[in-house]
């Protein structure tokens, strides 16, 4: 079930001490058969990351008023409520079905399946794409059989390329390109990456910073991105 919008913003900043751990074990490039993607529990080691008490809690969303005067700026474009159907990236060439993935009983985040092929997902408890606030998209650097994943390409964006995310209202929500950020996962920037935004605005999370010592990402990737129509 998608959640309200009202419900989604009141809570996605406090789900987003959790979000953040989302990517705390991703596959091996190197050793396909024992990678588990982007989930929290690798088959070999578990950081100690996806512990949720290690995660700073965010502070709670507020709205910040906006000054009752003639030179006060109007509020940026924002389409109303629609849950994502799918996305794609032509500069790149990744597209795929989006899912709608939550947070499981024991309060980690569900993540989308791992294997080739595999399709990247919404975080329903963050705004749907178009809606005030940042859309929060989860997806894979790379498989279990060690090919590409979904977001393997993420890194080769540059400013203005387009990100298109298809809605089931049948409208189409495009943003631009504006960053990309690469962070360690234990120093991971919670507020700038899910915290309130004027207009609307879209992230894309996944792994980086594969270290073949310990056969895991040590960091993550997000771009950042704005909406324009």
């Amino acid at each position: 079930m998608i959640s309200s919008p009202s419900d989604r913003r009141k809570h996605h900043l406090v789900s987003a001490a959790v979000a953040l751990l989302l990517l705390t074990g991703c596959s091996t490039p190197a050793a396909p058969t024992t990678g588990t993607g982007t989930s929290v529990a690798p088959t070999t080691t578990q950081s100690s990351a996806a512990d949720p008490s290690t995660a700073a809690t965010p502070p709670p969303a507020t709205t910040a008023p906006v000054p009752e005067t003639s030179s006060a700026p109007a509020q940026l474009a924002v389409l109303p409520a629609s849950a994502p159907v799918s996305f794609s990236i032509p500069s790149i060439g990744a597209q795929s079905e989006l899912l709608s993935t939550g947070l499981r009983d024991n309060g980690s985040l569900e993540v989308p399946p791992d294997g080739p092929g595999a399709p990247a997902s919404w975080y329903d408890q963050s705004p749907t794409p178009g809606e005030r606030g940042p859309a929060v998209l989860l997806g894979h650097v790379n498989a279990t059989d060690g090919g590409p994943g979904i977001f393997a390409g993420l890194r080769d964006l540059t400013t203005g390329d387009t990100i298109e995310v298809l809605r089931e209202d049948g409208s189409t929500a495009t943003f631009t390109f504006d960053r990309g950020e690469q962070y360690p996962k234990n120093e991971f920037p919670t507020q700038t990456v899910y915290g309130n935004t004027a207009g609307s605005e879209l992230r894309l999370i996944t792994c980086d910073g594969y270290d073949p010592d310990t056969g895991e990402f040590d960091d993550n990737y997000v771009v950042y991105a704005t909406l324009v129509s």
